[in-house]
């Protein structure tokens, strides 16, 4: 059994989670899910980025302790993953007292093993709390950081410890020459080579002023004691999740899932980070897009949101995943539209799956007493279990993790199985005693089509999954069933059960009920 280790970036706590981080989320989860039917060993990290100066002064401004704020965000998070049904294995918080030790181990360890890395130094530089981080003039546009439309970075001068990331500019490129499946997609890859052209610059590594976070476990020269920046403090998250108790966690990373906002702390930082400890590289980063609406990024601070509940209300929580992973993108730019939502439920699902579903098993009713008959395997069989390969091949890790390309082949056996209906008309064949053997082959092949999306949908739409395998006559749970076993899968003598619409029809809903433009 093969270990798949799987991270997303930890969350900032310093707000509500909105679709972009319900989409790099859910877009793990799939793959982790996918990855335990191809029969893998997986453990799933998700969590919280729980210090910094913002969390601080947003803590401050709702009149709260930082510790209780961050305890309120943090049970937000995790109730809306588990709507959403994220089958993370461990949930970290680098608030915890362990997270916080193995930190501090971390840095010992690169004082250790690298002692020049880290030395002391004034600097004065435009800092953007927003980002956490000290803007460059290319990131700065008309005063306004880049990322944060709405924060003036501002000068701030102090001595800290400081990060010698200069000197890893030809280790990483070296490295990224070696491995070239360690950024992917390839996109974001050569954003970061153009940043290594341009060379690197030290960082700092400790922050004065402010105390929520780990401390730094050296003191300056003049005995100042002061808090770790909060990158050295949260990209060790995923390698000191495997310290807490009961933790799967097996450094190193198979694959960190992140925005590409954030490609440069992982694929940079971080990685120079572990160099200097001594340790060994996660084997991939992707880096995937944005989610806008209406052409605009989500950003709370510029005001441009959409409540996750209402969304994730709409055709509840499955079908919300089906229309995120099925319309943006996994390796570029989506957009998030009620209409277009609406649209890809109704002919996707509705009119798509759930569709063939009904129809299905009310043949099997209607003609065979609700009992899967036996059938040989035809045309349509051969043309689905290339499209199953190809799904496979997409999330497999041999090139990447294009979710949404996954998903694709397999809806094209869903319209297979409908143009199937059509082209062999089975309410006809029951009207002709003689016809008799080529109906039961044909209800026998839409059994097992649909028992095989069920098997392969159960990483996208994991309840729905079920509710579908269910009413086949199942046994045990479509997740548990392995891809290998899914191809062959024969379904003779299932007794099925047709209950209520898989994806009931909507009634229309006009978009602005959602306040959308």
């Amino acid at each position: 059994m093969a270990r798949f280790y799987l991270t997303t970036a930890i969350d900032y706590a310093n707000g509500d989670p909105h679709l972009g981080h319900a989409l790099e989320k859910i877009g793990a989860d799939a793959i982790c899910r996918f990855h335990r039917q191809l029969g893998d060993d997986v453990w799933f990290v998700i969590g919280m980025d729980e210090h910094g100066q913002k969390v601080a002064q947003t803590a401050e401004q709702a009149g709260m302790a930082a510790q209780d704020f961050v305890d309120g965000v943090a049970a937000r998070f995790a109730a809306t993953w588990e709507t959403l049904r994220i089958s993370h294995d461990q949930f970290i918080r680098t608030s915890a007292p362990t997270h916080h030790a193995a930190v501090r181990v971390l840095l010992e360890r690169i004082f250790a093993n690298s002692p020049d890395d880290f030395y002391e130094r004034s600097y004065t530089g435009l800092y953007c709390v927003g980002c956490e981080s000290f803007k460059q003039p290319a990131d700065i546009v008309e005063g306004k950081c880049a990322l944060h439309a709405t924060r003036t970075p501002q000068e701030v001068t102090e001595r800290n410890w400081f990060f010698r990331l200069s000197s890893y500019t030809e280790k990483l490129r070296a490295h990224f020459a070696a491995h070239p499946e360690f950024l992917e997609p390839e996109s974001r890859r050569n954003e970061i080579l153009a940043l290594l052209d341009q060379g690197l610059e030290d960082i700092s590594a400790s922050r004065a002023r402010f105390s929520w976070g780990v401390p730094f476990p050296r003191p300056l020269s003049d005995g100042e004691v002061q808090t770790t920046y909060v990158w050295f403090d949260a990209l060790p998250n995923y390698w000191t999740a495997q310290f807490f108790p009961g933790s799967g966690a097996s450094w190193p990373a198979n694959v960190h899932v992140v925005g590409k906002d954030i490609t440069r702390f992982h694929t940079v930082i971080w990685p120079a980070m572990l160099m200097a400890a001594g340790l060994p590289l996660p084997e991939r980063v992707w880096g995937h897009g944005f989610i806008s609406l209406g052409g605009e990024r989500f950003s709370k601070s510029a005001g441009v949101k959409l409540e996750l509940s209402d969304a994730i209300a709409r055709f509840g929580a499955d079908a919300f995943r089906y229309y995120l992973l099925r319309d943006i993108p996994f390796d570029g730019d989506g957009s998030f539209s009620w209409e277009r939502f609406e649209a890809v439920y109704t002919s996707e699902l509705a009119n798509g799956l759930g569709n063939l579903a009904s129809r299905t098993t009310a043949m099997i009713e209607k003609y065979c007493d609700s009992v899967v008959p036996a059938g040989g395997r035809g045309d349509v069989d051969v043309a689905d279990l290339a499209d199953y390969a190809s799904a496979r091949a997409a999330l497999g890790g041999a090139r990447g993790f294009p979710v949404h390309e996954a998903l694709e082949s397999i809806v094209r056996t869903v319209g297979r199985a409908n143009q199937f209906i059509q082209d062999t008309k089975p309410w006809v064949l029951a009207k002709q005693p003689a016809d008799r053997a080529e109906l039961e082959r044909v209800l026998a092949s839409l059994a097992r089509q649909l028992a095989r999306q069920a098997v392969y949908l159960a990483p996208f739409m994991p309840d729905k999954a079920e509710e579908l395998w269910r009413s086949l006559g199942g046994p045990g749970t479509a997740g548990a069933i392995r891809f290998d076993a899914a191809d062959q899968i024969d379904c003779a003598d299932w007794r099925v059960r047709k209950g209520e619409a898989l994806f009931p029809r909507p009634e229309p809903t006009p978009a602005a009920e959602f306040g959308a433009q």
